[in-house]
């Protein structure tokens, strides 16, 4: 037997996965209205134990996933490396993270840890969710 990616062998939530999870409809307001609307789930997997984390998102918008992102982070510990496919969604977030960290504001409101710490965001390959198996196969399930 081979030797586990490191990945595998971290603390919980250190290192994880992403994806969202197709859409569903959920009642709004009363149970007896007829109101319903479109929400997805963001999918949020440990690499290390391959526990599930779910975050109900509104649309798929950057802003949702940043704030579904926070809800994680929040409840599961600071995340170090975040794999996810090439959503467009995730993408944009990614792009509004970096210059979020690296802007004078944020630098002067968080102490040097939190700056430190910073995690880091990889994509698989486009048109490759094979290369996502993990959080691919906790879609499924």
């Amino acid at each position: 037997m081979g030797q586990l990616p490191l990945a595998r062998v971290s603390c919980p939530f250190v290192n994880a996965g992403i994806d969202y999870v197709y859409p569903s409809e959920i009642k709004s307001g009363n149970t007896r209205s007829k109101n319903t609307t479109k929400c997805y789930a963001a999918l949020l997997i440990c690499m290390a134990t391959k526990a599930i984390h779910f975050e109900l998102v509104s649309n798929l918008t950057s802003e949702a996933f940043i704030a579904a992102l926070k809800c994680c982070i929040a409840r599961r510990g600071l995340i170090h490396h975040l794999s996810s496919d090439n959503g467009s969604n995730l993408v944009g977030a990614n792009r509004e993270l970096k210059t979020f960290f690296k802007s004078e504001e944020f630098l002067r409101q968080v102490h040097n840890y939190a700056a430190k710490t910073q995690f880091q965001w990889h994509f698989i390959p486009p048109n490759s969710p094979h290369f996502g198996g993990l959080w691919e196969a906790g879609v499924k399930s």
